[in-house]
């Protein structure tokens, strides 16, 4: 059964009007998983900085139940349930050092800290909240909109059992949500589709709205998007499966696709949109030293490797620059 939404429904999901308006243009969705796919296209990949905040700012604070930009009383009525376990864990003095961080929290990043509350107790939250504290802005700003993308999920999955009763759904993408989480880094944030639900038979993936392979930077010493970057995109080809370390021969690097930085850090189009990609060893290049000629690496190159059994999933590569370091994670 397909599942017909309004811009209104996806704003209590997510404050982001942008957000909203795209859901709200896809729609209608086959099933829960559809949503949830097309949700984190929209959000990672859409959704501009100005955006995020948006979204950021519909949520109360931890502690409290109402925001003044609370989106809707659906928004208002879910933040309250998602909050239950920290208030009914909480003593006056966690409750008085929550908001003490809280005021410490947004007074360093300039947006509410944001978390998925659900099952978590004050305690909890408190000592997640300050470990982040010591983030830099660029880092979580990142991991807050993972934070975004988890609570949108536990949403859409309300939302659609609200219109349907589509409890064993819902149950098989909590399952499968969970075995996910147990994979990724805190970082990683940009979660991926797990491979199988909870009665073992593969997840029906829908069509591919974006290329495979993406990736953006940050420039984490100015605390925002690089944009200009020069990115090359290649494969290994060779009658070695996959190249050697330490030595040379048995094949080459042939280019796929080549792009620069948009504002936002992200790379154009690598890839053509396929459903199945070629597995095989991938190396993403950035030309970070014409970018920023007193950087210390010339360049940066990551290489990776696609599995046969990982061909329909998406690979979100992205780069955290500075001038004496970078770093990077697989998120999607």
């Amino acid at each position: 059964m397909a599942f017909s939404l309004e811009e209104k429904d996806f704003v209590s999901c997510c404050g982001s009007t942008k957000f909203a308006k795209d859901m709200a243009s896809a729609s209608p969705f086959g099933s829960l998983q559809h949503a949830v796919s097309v949700a984190r296209d929209v959000w990672f990949n859409r959704v501009d900085v100005n955006g995020c905040l948006q979204a950021f700012s519909a949520h109360p604070q931890i502690g409290q139940t109402h925001s003044p930009s609370v989106a809707s009383q659906a928004s208002a009525q879910w933040s309250k349930g998602e909050q239950s376990t920290a208030l009914a864990t909480a003593t006056g003095s966690s409750l008085q050092e929550l908001f003490e961080w809280n005021a410490r929290y947004r007074e360093k990043f300039g947006f509410v800290f944001l978390i998925c509350a659900s099952g978590r107790s004050t305690d909890e939250i408190l000592s997640e909240l300050k470990r982040r504290y010591t983030n830099r802005p660029i880092v979580e700003f990142e991991i807050a909109a993972q934070e975004q993308m988890k609570i949108t999920e536990l949403r859409l999955a309300k939302l659609f059992s609200s219109r349907e009763d589509i409890s064993s759904t819902a149950d098989k993408y909590s399952t499968a949500k969970k075995a996910e989480e147990d994979r990724v880094s805190i970082i990683g944030a940009h979660v991926t589709a797990a491979s199988e639900s909870s009665t073992g038979k593969p997840i029906q993936h829908p069509a591919r709205t974006r290329p495979p392979i993406t990736t953006h930077v940050l420039d984490v010493s100015r605390g925002s998007p690089a944009a200009g970057i020069e990115v090359l995109l290649e494969v290994w080809r060779g009658f070695q499966s996959r190249p050697t370390f330490g030595a040379e021969g048995g094949g080459s690097w042939v280019l796929q696709g080549s792009s620069k930085t948009d504002l936002d850090g992200r790379s154009g189009q690598l890839l053509s949109i396929v459903d199945d990609v070629s597995p095989g060893i991938y190396r993403i290049s950035f030309n970070t030293g014409k970018y920023n000629p007193s950087c210390f690496f010339p360049h940066v190159s990551i290489v990776f490797e696609i599995k046969e059994s990982q061909k329909r999933e998406h690979f979100h590569v992205p780069l955290l620059l500075s001038p004496f370091s970078f770093s990077t994670y697989r998120g999607s």
